[in-house]
């Protein structure tokens, strides 16, 4: 059997086509074919003004802003939030530090941002952070951001990662 002639064609194309050119393809399947699915892209990440973007154009996306930043009762709540959430655990009271960073004293590993510490928090890091975004949702999460800014940096920081021994 013989492959229909749109399916040839769109074989020798895939050697040479770029990767936008074969999503094309593949969604629009045959000729004159209206397709049955959307094509499912990728949603833009978040911005981030921190990254440097090349060419000097940062890639298009929302800009993340903590809805309760600076309220006290939110990070009252938050406080109580860190401890239900057993966030002390790692971090210790007040956040201080143990086996996970002092989440208190301004240094972050992946940015100092509210938005980057929201992503931190939501969606985890490697090493031991867990996702909490699906326990808690976006709102918890701000919750918690809120009682981490709300933290006074401590008098004297370390330059070396406290370790016990």
């Amino acid at each position: 059997m013989r492959p229909h002639p749109t399916q040839s064609r769109r074989a020798s194309t895939a050697r040479w086509a770029p990767p936008t050119l074969l999503l094309v393809l593949a969604v629009s399947g045959s000729r004159g074919a209206t397709p049955t699915h959307a094509p499912v892209i990728a949603a833009p990440g978040v911005a981030n003004p921190a990254h440097i973007a090349a060419g000097g154009l940062p890639p298009p996306g929302p800009v993340v802003r903590n809805p309760y930043r600076g309220d006290a009762a939110v990070a009252r709540a938050g406080a109580k939030l860190f401890v239900s959430m057993h966030c002390s655990d790692c971090h210790a009271d007040a956040a201080a530090g143990a086996v996970g960073p002092n989440l208190g004293d301004g240094r972050w590993r992946y940015g100092a941002s509210d938005a980057a510490v929201f992503r931190s928090i939501y969606f985890g890091r490697p090493r031991g952070m867990p996702a909490f975004g699906g326990m808690l949702g976006a709102q918890g999460v701000w919750v918690l951001v809120t009682y981490l800014r709300s933290l006074p940096p401590p008098s004297d920081l370390p330059t070396e990662r406290f370790t016990r021994h």
